[in-house]
């Protein structure tokens, strides 16, 4: 029951910014396939954004040109980066990485951490 620790959500307006960032409590490397994932109330989590230890990204459609994904693997840090905000961005994220593309997701989910987009 390992769990990463997401931080930085936060009430914003639309079009504002926010950069989320998930620590892990141990090394990152043998995780092929880190990312970030989020659930709307009523709705499925989904995927946000990927990052492969080679830096290939996936990103959802929703966000293609707006949200940045990163990876640290020396500091076991992934972060997210979200520009120009919408009401449909409102959700909880979280974070979670895979050995390999598609497979299993490794870690517990976590908290997450909310990010409110609102007016």
């Amino acid at each position: 029951q390992v769990h990463l620790v997401e931080s930085g959500g936060d009430l914003v307006q639309p079009g504002g910014s926010l950069r989320l960032s998930c620590a892990a409590p141990g090394r990152i490397t043998n995780m092929y396939v880190m990312g970030w994932y989020r659930q709307a109330p009523g709705k499925q989590r989904e995927l946000v954004a990927e990052i492969t230890n080679d830096g290939s990204t996936n990103y959802a459609d929703s966000v293609k040109g707006r949200f940045t994904i990163s990876r640290d693997n020396a500091e076991s840090m992934i972060y997210l980066q979200l520009n120009s905000l919408e009401f449909e961005d409102t959700a909880v994220y979280y974070c979670n990485g895979r050995v390999v593309t598609g497979g299993p997701f490794f870690y517990s989910w976590g908290q997450g951490t909310q990010v409110t987009v609102s007016s």
